[in-house]
């Protein structure tokens, strides 16, 4: 699936993220033809015991860019997009003070945004630490 350079910017992402789930934690980063990326900047609530980011930050982290993702790959803001399913896998301990997340799009029909997500921790992207595939629902319009 070919992607082009997105028109909704990086700036309105981050804005709506801002006004609409303030609490989330997670930041939009970087956006391009097909993909997005998170980040979250770990606290101590982030961590389980041992120094590991905890699965739920992880997890939140990956469904955050893959909604990042959606607006990217719908090129437009769609607040409303609900994850209908997300899985992931954790392949190695998360460690590190900033987690990263980028989306993918693997495929859009009028319906749906799926794609794939990769995790990483610090400046390592190419050691990942969890790997997740998800959808997204696009709201129908009345």
């Amino acid at each position: 699936m070919a992607f082009v350079d997105p028109t909704v910017s990086l700036a309105e992402i981050q804005d709506i993220v801002a006004e609409s789930f303030p609490g989330s934690g997670n930041t939009c980063t970087e956006i391009g033809p097909g993909y997005a990326i998170a980040r979250h900047d770990v606290g101590d609530g982030d961590i389980r015991p041992g120094g590991f980011i905890s699965g739920p930050t992880q997890f939140s982290t990956a469904d955050a860019a893959l909604w990042y993702a959606t607006f990217v790959a719908l090129d437009r803001i769609e607040t409303m997009t609900l994850t209908s399913e997300l899985s992931i896998r954790f392949l190695r301990p998360a460690v590190g003070s900033v987690l990263y997340a980028r989306a993918d799009i693997d495929m859009v029909t009028r319906r749906s945004v799926v794609g794939t997500v990769r995790m990483w921790c610090d400046d390592e992207p190419t050691r990942i630490t969890s790997t997740a595939q998800g959808t997204y629902a696009i709201p129908i319009p009345k």
